[in-house]
């Protein structure tokens, strides 16, 4: 027998009633963790302007792209803002390389653009340590995965924010006063996301 936990892998479930309830959205934040919390720390941010959350703690990109369809494409947004990998790098579904990381987001990328909808992707925020996954050191590979997305941004000419450099410290963590722990933002820290994000989205 397959059990609920594993039927609901990708917790399609999440937003169904609030997908089933939006009339008119621009943009879709689709991520984990970091981009569900933002919406409670700077509601202003979300708050009419057409900007939606979709993102759910814990998740990989693996959970993303199966959700990808219904969070994102099915509400026909004029762009998406995709913050994933953190949890990957942290194995919260098991061992995933980089590359196997760059193909999900390569495939989310594949789907916005043949619908129509601008990817805008983001790097990953800084972590030297997962509080939950105390035996993994992220910090290189952060550092890896960020280069890679930014590569694959430049190649088709996608946006690309750079949420890294304005919030890594110098041990390559998270700046204390940006985060209320290693890996999440606080308050502070989504202001700074904010600001990075706007300062991308003017850049002609």
């Amino acid at each position: 027998m397959i059990s609920l936990q594993a039927q609901h892998w990708a917790q399609l479930e999440y937003y169904k009633t609030s997908n089933a309830a939006l009339t008119a959205v621009e943009c879709v934040f689709m991520g984990d963790s970091i981009t569900e919390g933002w919406p409670a720390f700077v509601p202003n941010f979300f708050a009419g302007n057409k900007r939606i959350g979709r993102g759910i703690g814990g998740q990989t990109t693996p959970q993303m792209l199966l959700r990808f369809r219904q969070d994102v494409l099915a509400l026909s947004p004029k762009r998406v803002v995709l913050l994933a990998g953190i949890n990957d790098i942290a194995e919260n579904t098991g061992p995933i390389t980089l590359d196997q990381i760059m193909d999900n987001i390569k495939s989310m990328t594949t789907l916005a653009k043949a619908n129509g909808i601008e990817m805008i992707l983001c790097s990953v925020l800084p972590a030297n340590h997962f509080p939950w996954r105390p035996e993994i050191d992220p910090t290189k590979k952060v550092i890896q995965l960020n280069a890679m997305i930014k590569q694959y941004a430049a190649e088709l000419n996608l946006r690309y924010v750079d949420y890294y450099t304005a919030m890594v410290d110098e041990k390559g963590g998270l700046q204390k006063q940006l985060g209320y722990d290693p890996v999440h933002p606080n308050e502070e820290g989504y202001k700074v996301m904010e600001r990075v994000y706007l300062e991308t989205l003017n850049q002609e």
